[in-house]
C-alpha cells in the first residue's frame, strides 16, 4: 500500500493488519485491555513533544495518538459494537450539541455564561446516560475516571468540588493545610506506622495538587518539569565524575552533592525545560468531554 493523507488509508492498513491470515500475528492477537498501555503512552509522548516545542515530533506522535483510536474503532467494528465512522460521528455531535451559542441560536455569551451553560448541558448528558444504563442518581464526581494519573485525577476532582463552592477561597488557607498535612506526616513517621504513613502522605500530595490549582499550574506538568531538571542535574553529576573516572556508586554524597550545586549554578536563573503549562482553560472544553 501506498502512504497517504486520507484517512481511509489508516483505517484499510488497520483492517490488513487485522486480517485472521493475512495481517500481522502482534497486531491480531491484541484487544481493547492490552493495548490501554500503548494509548496512554502516545497520549504522553505527546505531551512530552508539545512541552519540548519539537513539532516534527508532536506530528510524529499525533499519528502514533491516531493509531490507537483506528486501532480501538477497528476492534469494536469486528465485535460488531461501533465502527471509526461511529466515533466521529460521537464526537462532532457532541461538539455541535455543546456549544449551542456556536452552532445554534444563542448568541452573545460571556465567557462565565458559557462555562455555566456547558455545565448544564453536560449534567443533562450525565443524568441521561445513568438512566439509559439503569443507573441511580450520578454523583457529581463520578464521571472522573479512576484510570486517570493520581495528580491528575486529583486536580479534577477538586476542580468539580470547587464548581459547587466546596473550596478554598484564599491560597493561604492551602499552604495552612499543607503544613498542617506535613505535621500529620511527621506524626505517623515517628509512629513507625506504615498504613498511616502511606494515609497521611497522600493528604499531602492532594492539598500540593491544591496548591497547584489555586497558583495556576498543572500539577502533572510541574512535576514533569521537575523529574526533568533532577534527570539534567543529574546528568552532570554523572559527568563530573566520569571526567574523574569514576561512577556515581565510588562517590560520597558529599562529593555528588557538591557537583549538584554546581549544575544549579551553571543553570541561567529560572531555566525552564518549556512554556509554563497551565492547568485547562476556565472555558467549558477545558473540562474534558
Amino acid at each position: 500500500m501506498d502512504r497517504s493523507r486520507d484517512i481511509s488509508a489508516l483505517l484499510a492498513i488497520m483492517v490488513r493488519l487485522r486480517h485472521p491470515s493475512e495481517g500481522c500475528a502482534w497486531d491480531i492477537d491484541q484487544t481493547f485491555e492490552s493495548i490501554v498501555p500503548y494509548t496512554l503512552e502516545e497520549a504522553y509522548e505527546v505531551a512530552d513533544a508539545i512541552e519540548r516545542r519539537d513539532y516534527e515530533d508532536l506530528r510524529d506522535e499525533l499519528g502514533d495518538l491516531l493509531l490507537q483510536v483506528v486501532f480501538h474503532a477497528r476492534i469494536a467494528e469486528e465485535q460488531g459494537t461501533f465502527d471509526f465512522g461511529d466515533v466521529v460521528d460521537a464526537i462532532t455531535a457532541k461538539l455541535i450539541r455543546r456549544h449551542p451559542h456556536v452552532f445554534g441560536t444563542v448568541r452573545n455569551l460571556s465567557p462565565a455564561d458559557v462555562k455555566a451553560l456547558w455545565g448544564e448541558i453536560k449534567a443533562k448528558e450525565k443524568r441521561e446516560r445513568g438512566e439509559r444504563r439503569g443507573l441511580g442518581p450520578i454523583g457529581l464526581l463520578d464521571d472522573v475516571s479512576t484510570n486517570h494519573p493520581a495528580l491528575t485525577q486529583a486536580l479534577k476532582l477538586q476542580d468539580k468540588a470547587a464548581s459547587v463552592g466546596f473550596d478554598w477561597n484564599d491560597v493561604g488557607l492551602v499552604i495552612e493545610k499543607i503544613q498542617e498535612e506535613l505535621a500529620e506526616v511527621t506524626d505517623a513517621l515517628e509512629q513507625r506506622d506504615h498504613s498511616a504513613i502511606e494515609d497521611e502522605i497522600g493528604d499531602l500530595l492532594f492539598s500540593v495538587v491544591n496548591l497547584a490549582r489555586h497558583a495556576g499550574v498543572d500539577p502533572e506538568s510541574a512535576l514533569r518539569s521537575g523529574n526533568r531538571k533532577f534527570r539534567r542535574r543529574f546528568g552532570h553529576v554523572e559527568r563530573g565524575l566520569a571526567a574523574q573516572g569514576r561512577r556515581p556508586a565510588e562517590a560520597s554524597l558529599d562529593e555528588m552533592e557538591s557537583l549538584w550545586r554546581r549544575a544549579k549554578l551553571d543553570e541561567p536563573p529560572r531555566l525552564n525545560d518549556a512554556p509554563g503549562q497551565k492547568p485547562p482553560p476556565s472555558s467549558p472544553e477545558g473540562t474534558g468531554a
